[in-house]
């Protein structure tokens, strides 16, 4: 299965670095922004259900709009002042996993391109912790017009890479956005999870790779 790998590609959040580092940062930045994250988390659970969008961002609008009894601009500058922009400053203190970036560079060295593929800007994380120059490709999904797991942006990643499908190992902390939305695209799959929660979910054998730090994800590819 490794051998007919010609790219490797990431999701960002809680794949690249531990979503606990980031989650216990936002308490108190989501608890002052409780009615807004009401609203906008159950647009997204929608969002993630929709075909893919001409335009993403004024659909998504639309629903919150729907959700909190606002204008459609208001929701668009509440949506980019909360759920973007607001987000920015907590990721300059988020470190990622250890062996990450030597994850990329043994990658890199070995011939594989490179691909970061994620539900959020990317751009929102600043440098990405020094990844930028390894990757051949970095694209957020809701550009694109469609969250995971659709199959839509997976597919438009792959044209992008210029590869097949089964060619691109896709690496996701989620099994339903990530593992499944790559699996039916026709990719092979990677899951990064601690072994505790690999024993409790069942559906994590559904991924093609399970691994619990890159060291050893490097191990398993390389």
């Amino acid at each position: 299965m490794i051998d007919a790998i010609k790219a490797v590609a990431f999701d960002i959040d809680g794949t690249l670095y531990p979503s606990f580092s980031l989650y216990w940062r936002l308490v108190p930045y989501i608890i002052r922004h409780f009615r807004f994250y009401l609203h906008y988390n159950k647009v997204r659970r929608q969002m993630h259900r929709t075909a893919p969008l001409p335009d993403f961002y004024e659909y998504q609008a639309r629903l919150f709009a729907e959700s909190r009894g606002c204008s459609v601009e208001q929701a668009k500058s509440a949506i980019k002042e909360i759920a973007y922009d607001g987000l920015k400053p907590y990721f300059q203190k988020i470190k990622p996993f250890s062996y990450v970036e030597e994850t990329f560079k043994a990658l890199k060295q070995h011939g594989y391109k490179i691909a970061l593929l994620s539900d959020f800007p990317p751009q929102q994380k600043g440098e990405l912790w020094g990844l930028i120059p390894y990757c051949d490709l970095i694209l957020g999904t809701e550009q694109i017009g469609a969250l995971k797991p659709s199959k839509y942006p997976f597919g438009i990643m792959t044209n992008a890479l210029e590869l097949e499908p089964g060619q691109i190992l896709y690496v996701g902390n989620s099994v339903k956005f990530d593992v499944q939305g790559a699996a039916n695209a026709g990719m092979k799959t990677a899951l990064i999870a601690s072994k505790f929660k690999r024993i409790f979910i069942k559906k994590a054998k559904k991924a093609d790779i399970s691994f619990s730090n890159y060291r050893q994800f490097l191990n398993i590819v390389l």
